[in-house]
């Protein structure tokens, strides 16, 4: 199994700050076992660094890219620009707490991630990027597995039974629901 000795994804972020949302790929990659490459490199603060890392994703062989962004979100575009390898852009709608004397309302973007989903998704012919929505990074994580999957029937199997999990879990909840009636469902449920 390849895909658990050496990173074949790279998940990059503009900012320390973003990690919290990108975890959720890593999450997904941890759960089964997909070994990647998390680094932090900015579109507007490191330009020339986000050109290495495009070659340097294209040596280590890297099968997709997860790139997540907030605000004019720069990064997956950017980072398309310099390489062939698929890249999945993750809209992060951006809280910035790092400056402590900003109140809870200041720390939100105007748009809520919008302006990031809009600058991913408005490429310009030629130069895709995928996108999943605002701060579905977990999402980018399974999109991600699909794409390796085509390489790796044991991803398959194993996507496959994701999706069977899911199922079963959505039927479960379903006759908790029924059993318990829809008021005492949710106070057990969103304590």
């Amino acid at each position: 199994m390849t895909y658990s000795k050496k990173p074949l994804v790279g998940i990059i972020m503009g900012s320390s700050s973003d990690s919290r949302i990108m975890k959720g790929a890593a999450e997904i990659f941890d759960e089964f076992k997909i070994k990647h490459e998390d680094q932090i490199i900015s579109a507007h603060r490191t330009p020339s660094r986000l050109a290495e890392y495009a070659q340097h994703a294209e040596k280590m062989g890297f099968k997709v890219i997860i790139a997540g962004a907030g605000g004019a979100a720069h990064l997956p575009g950017m980072i398309a620009s310099h390489t062939i390898i698929p890249v999945i852009g993750v809209p992060i709608l951006v809280y910035n707490d790092k400056h402590p004397k900003k109140t809870d309302a200041a720390k939100f973007s105007a748009f809520g991630g919008l302006d990031s989903l809009l600058s991913i998704t408005e490429m310009p012919s030629g130069s895709p990027v995928v996108s999943v929505g605002v701060n579905k990074a977990g999402n980018a994580g399974i999109y991600a597995m699909k794409i390796l999957a085509n390489e790796f029937p044991e991803l398959k199997n194993k996507l496959k039974q994701h999706k069977s999990d899911q199922h079963k879990s959505v039927l479960k909840e379903s006759e908790q629901l029924k059993k318990q009636g829809l008021s005492k469902f949710t106070k057990t449920k969103f304590k």
